[in-house]
């Protein structure tokens, strides 16, 4: 909370132009995907660095060439989402559960993005929401799931992968891009404003052709060990 509360502080001056610009480009029939995703990209560093954060960034090379990708980071807290969105330079599409599409500025940012909201309670709405994702998958957006459901709230240990967040990437048969996220935990779930380094790690893809014949649980499995050897080989 303190550092959220610093970035603040140090942005408080910028705040009056970035909100009206982003009420702005809450408009999707005036503004396109790339100059709205734009805004969200070139303002996250600058916030980022306000909170006496650096990111490292690896990987940015494995990530497909061609649009129409879904990504698959552990979930660690608040601050992932920043995280892409300092170091994706293509839009994506988030998921995000149904309990924070009305907090304002959230909601705002959900629209920007167009966002999936899910109802993990309500299973033909869940169903709907895969169908949407294979089709936007298959139409050349690229999409950023929590597969773990949840923030793990055990810092950098994983929580278990469920094998249904990867059904709208298996229907749309593109490619799934792991990604380990070291230590963003740190960022707003901790007590403090100390410098603080973040790692992202884009990992190789696996592609149609390298999990076409493995169950969505066994490809959850797969791309949940990808991510927790990179932790282990990262984290100080």
């Amino acid at each position: 909370m303190k550092r959220i509360i610093l970035m603040f502080l140090r942005s408080i001056f910028n705040l009056p132009i970035w909100l009206y610009q982003l009420f702005k480009l809450c408009n999707i029939n005036k503004y396109d995907a790339h100059t709205r995703y734009a805004f969200l990209h070139r303002i996250a560093p600058i916030v980022i660095k306000r909170g006496r954060i650096t990111i490292q960034c690896t990987g940015l090379e494995n990530l497909p060439k061609e649009t129409g990708y879904v990504m698959f980071p552990n979930h660690q807290g608040l601050f992932d989402a920043l995280a892409f969105l300092q170091t994706h330079e293509r839009p994506f599409v988030t998921v995000m559960k149904k309990e924070v599409k009305d907090i304002p500025l959230l909601k705002q940012v959900i629209q920007l993005l167009q966002a999936e909201i899910i109802d993990r309670e309500d299973i033909r709405q869940s169903m709907q929401v895969i169908m949407n994702m294979t089709r936007r998958v298959k139409n050349g957006e690229n999409f950023l799931i929590f597969a773990e459901g949840t923030r793990s709230r055990k810092g950098n240990q994983l929580l278990d992968f469920k094998g249904g967040s990867f059904k709208s990437a298996t229907n749309a048969k593109c490619p799934i891009v792991p990604v380990a996220l070291i230590d963003s935990f740190k960022a707003f779930d901790t007590n403090s404003t100390k410098k603080l380094n973040v790692q992202i790690h884009y990992l190789k893809p696996l592609y149609y052709k390298d999990y076409k014949d493995m169950k969505t649980t066994e490809i959850a499995s797969l791309v949940s060990s990808m991510i927790q050897e990179k932790i282990n080989e990262n984290e100080l």
